[in-house]
């Protein structure tokens, strides 16, 4: 019974130890991709390359998911403020809802499943082809080479694609709202245009997306960098970057939640 206790206590702080270990190196690799990010934006062709790889390839799965939730918003708030007399403050719901919380988010859930597991996916068969090794035989820096455009072209993509993401359901609430409803057009914008706040809600919303992109993207390069170069290894790396960006954004999301609107 003693030896048993042991040995989980000795696997626990090995698996502790392990992840501390990982953190640290995830950390280093991120202040190396930031040093040589000069070198991958002066080379603006190779990221505006992985702006189309990350960005314009999810257009698709963004903006019809975009109108679906303002539809979803739009039938789910009618249904709500109509009980209370307060029908024509749809357009604020679903205006606030999509700017501040479910653009960000779901567009980072969105982005992390498309862009940064494709990411991690090529970066992990580069290294599986022993492509990476060959750069380094060949003197090029495949961390300025190959992660960090792909890095940058993450993290720029996705604020745009948050922003896209909350047009388009606002538009699908609309669209709901005063086409198949009955709102009043006027009510629905005059008040949505009344009730928020560029920099309390549009700013804050676009400071979201860039954190929760950042976030996706250092997962993404990293998990493909570090990945064990078998197909076994670099599909377990795509299934991390999911969950773990997944993750990542939901905590991040409290938190920056609790600093801009709760004043903590």
């Amino acid at each position: 019974m003693f030896d048993a206790v042991l040995r989980g206590l000795r696997l626990i702080g090995r698996n502790v130890i392990d992840r501390i270990w990982r953190l640290g190196y995830a950390s280093r690799f991120f202040a190396a991709v930031l040093m040589h990010s000069g070198t991958a934006l002066r080379r603006y062709n190779l990221t505006i390359r992985e702006i189309y790889f990350a960005g314009v390839l999810s257009l698709i799965i963004i903006s019809v998911s975009g109108l679906f939730v303002g539809m979803v918003l739009g039938l789910q708030g009618y249904d709500t403020l109509q009980r209370y007399g307060s029908s024509d403050s749809l357009g604020v719901l679903v205006a606030l809802s999509l700017v501040r919380e479910l653009g960000p988010v779901v567009a980072g859930l969105l982005f992390a499943s498309r862009a940064g597991s494709a990411i991690t996916a090529e970066i992990g068969l580069m290294k599986a082809t022993e492509q990476i090794t060959a750069m380094e035989m060949m003197a090029v820096d495949p961390i300025a080479r190959v992660v960090a455009p792909r890095f940058w072209g993450g993290v720029i993509s996705m604020p745009l694609l948050a922003a896209l993401f909350s047009a388009l359901g606002v538009f699908g609430g609309w669209l709901v709202g005063v086409v198949l409803i009955g709102v009043d057009d006027g009510s629905f914008w005059a008040q949505m245009q009344a009730a928020v706040d560029f920099r309390q809600d549009i700013v804050n919303g676009v400071i979201k997306s860039a954190v929760f992109g950042m976030a996706v993207a250092w997962i993404a390069v990293f998990e493909g960098y570090d990945a064990i170069p078998t197909a076994e290894g670099v599909s377990r790396a795509t299934t991390r970057t999911v969950v773990t960006s997944s993750l990542a954004i939901l905590a991040l999301d409290f938190v920056l939640t609790a600093f801009m609107f709760r004043g903590i």
